[in-house]
């Protein structure tokens, strides 16, 4: 009886086994592996750089590959042992670093490093319109890459992500670059930024009410620095208000009125920017010369022209000079002071990004999925989308949208 019941069984397991089975197929993922290069900056005392030795260790660990430019973040205190530790490759050769599928560095490329890309090729950088040049722009162009630019970043708020990083650092670098000129050590008036029992406190005067305005008012208060903020923009100036949490001398720029508040202030901050083409030009020479001896200027927005009609660029190995026996700071890369600091915040922005653009299988896909990396778009596959900068060179510009439903 027992054979009968194991016979039955193995008529039961021989059917089983005629049955159709479920197929153990490869479940394909999006992912991409991102071959990731850094070159060394070349552009004058430019010494932040786009990634920490963690941000790598984080790529290599999700299966990128990094390649890294002897000497890159030397100038942000980062050796080439840190990255080498973390799993990067250290070149020594320039052109090496180029032969990666995505380049991400701070300055905008120059022509001899455009000659050095590859076809086809993934740009991470700064675009600085302002000193943009027409060939580096065709020469991109003519080798098919896809360029982004940091300054067009927007995060999931739609703020400039990568601009208000570096505005918060500027503001509040601002007003201590302010109290070392202030200070006998500087040649300055011998003035403490801030205040003490007894003694009135210092005056500073900060044009514009933006990110830069902002972060310089809150370090100025928390110094115990009196502070007055002039913007033609109430609703800036009321936003400033709300954000820093107390209330703070705010005006729309009035002539007479701005004029006696420069005349007679210590520090002036001058933080108002354009979106496009220059800053406003806001105090004449003749109220420059009406200032204090001594008196502080920085001009933030020197990049864009300046808002002092007195002020020239500076660099940091000779950052101010004086006229009218004032002090003008007029450094256009002042987050480059405190590089490592830049770099820690870049690298916050930076990373998420490209682990995004491995996981969803490329550029092209997060460029479709994210509007804030889209944004930053200005060639695709050797595609000009940048509405004003073909207008200014005169380059015809085609839709990205469009451009990449094309090529999906």
């Amino acid at each position: 009886m027992s054979s009968e019941l194991y016979s039955g069984f193995s008529d039961v397991a021989k059917k089983a086994m005629m049955q159709p089975q479920e197929s153990m197929l490869e479940v394909k993922t999006r992912k991409n592996k991102l071959y990731i290069g850094i070159p060394k900056e070349t552009s004058f005392q430019e010494n932040r750089i786009a990634l920490t030795p963690l941000s790598v260790a984080l790529l290599i660990n999700n299966g990128h590959e990094v390649i890294l430019e002897s000497n890159a973040g030397q100038a942000a205190n980062f050796s080439d042992k840190d990255y080498s530790e973390q799993g990067a490759r250290i070149v020594y050769d320039t052109k090496a670093v180029y032969e990666a599928n995505l380049i991400i560095k701070i300055a905008p490329p120059t022509l001899q490093e455009i000659e050095m890309m590859r076809s086809h090729q993934i740009l991470l950088s700064t675009l600085q319109i302002s000193t943009l040049k027409a060939e580096c722009l065709q020469a991109m162009i003519n080798k098919k890459i896809t360029a982004l630019s940091f300054e067009h970043l927007r995060d999931e708020g739609s703020s400039l992500s990568v601009v208000r990083a570096m505005s918060e650092i500027v503001g509040a670098t601002s007003i201590l670059i302010a109290a070392e000129y202030l200070s006998n050590i500087f040649n300055g008036k011998g003035l403490m930024l801030g205040g003490i029992t007894g003694v009135p406190p210092t005056e500073i005067v900060i044009l514009g009410a933006g990110t830069v305005g902002e972060y310089a008012a809150r370090t100025a208060i928390s110094l115990g620095a009196e502070v007055k903020v002039f913007d033609p923009s109430i609703y800036k100036l009321r936003r400033l208000q709300n954000n820093i949490g107390t209330r703070v001398f705010t005006s729309v720029v009035q002539p007479i009125v701005l004029e006696k508040a420069i005349t007679t202030c210590d520090v002036a901050i001058g933080a108002m920017r354009a979106e496009d083409g220059r800053s406003p030009c806001i105090v004449s020479e003749a109220t420059v010369s009406r200032m204090k001896p001594n008196a502080v200027i920085i001009d933030v927005s020197i990049d864009q022209g300046g808002c002092f009609e007195t002020s020239e660029v500076t660099n940091h190995t000779h950052p101010v000079f004086r006229k009218y026996d004032v002090i003008h700071y007029c450094v256009p890369n002042i987050a480059s002071r405190v590089a490592r600091t830049a770099t820690y915040a870049l690298t916050n922005i930076f990373t998420p990004i490209l682990l995004d653009i491995g996981e969803q299988g490329g550029v092209k896909n997060v460029i479709w999925q994210k509007s804030g990396v889209r944004n930053a778009v200005y060639i695709y596959e050797g595609h000009l989308t940048s509405k004003f900068i073909g207008e200014r060179f005169n380059i015809p510009c085609k839709d990205l949208d469009l451009l990449i439903v094309s090529h999906r």
